[in-house]
């Protein structure tokens, strides 16, 4: 595939196969996106890739928590305190298409509840990626990461797996920092749920529409 295809290809997946993904796999993933480009070769990753029994121990501890309303501040501000358009109609729109696809009605909370509580398992997905940076480094290093798990994306689709980025994962830092052995001054960015598709799963017909061009690209000449 071009690496125009992958794009187009690459989607959310919110279902996984009960289906052990193959090291050698998340290995080519991670040595093919070490090679995206950081502002003066920073190269600011720091990546736990967390499977098998520590998965299972590590989400039944955020699961608990979530249960028990014992909410974490997370490392940093992911979305805006306020929101204003077009953003807020934006994040709307996405979560009325999830739960319509879903079958989930407006009105009905705890099935959305429990909708999201499938976050903290990583949507079935049997290997789950924790990112962190060291909480001395700035926004353009922020930047550097993200093109980093653009790439990590992209050769994972490449490898025919599915893939979907996952700030709730990083609700949860002591947890996940206590779990892992990670010292306090790393940061917990997000995590990227990893695995094999179930293309039977009515979730994964759910994709986010994009905005036209015009809309955020201007031509000067």
């Amino acid at each position: 595939m071009s690496v125009i295809e992958i794009l187009k290809q690459r989607k959310s997946v919110r279902a996984f196969l009960n289906k052990d993904v193959e090291k050698e796999k998340i290995i080519q993933i991670l040595e093919s996106a070490k090679l995206s480009p950081s502002g003066v070769n920073m190269q600011p990753y720091n990546v736990c890739v967390v499977s098998g029994k520590k998965k299972t121990a590590l989400e039944n501890k955020m699961l608990e928590a979530f249960d028990n309303n014992r909410k974490e501040v997370m490392d940093y501000q992911y979305y805006p305190l306020e929101w204003r358009e077009p953003y807020k109609s934006r994040r709307k729109d996405m979560g009325l298409l999830l739960y319509k696809t879903l079958g989930i009605k407006k009105e009905d909370k705890e099935k959305q509840l429990q909708q999201w509580r499938k976050n903290y398992k990583a949507f079935g997905a049997p290997v789950v990626l924790y990112f962190f940076i060291d909480s001395v480094l700035e926004k353009g290093s922020y930047l550097d990461y993200g093109i980093f798990l653009q790439s990590v994306m992209l050769v994972a689709t490449e490898l025919g797996l599915g893939s979907c980025p996952m700030a709730s994962l990083a609700e949860f830092p002591l947890i996940v920092r206590d779990e892992l052995g990670i010292d306090k001054d790393k940061t917990l960015l997000c995590g990227i749920a990893l695995g094999y598709e179930d293309k039977d799963a009515s979730v994964n017909s759910f994709k986010t529409e994009r905005i036209p061009l015009e809309e955020f690209t201007t031509f000067y000449e």
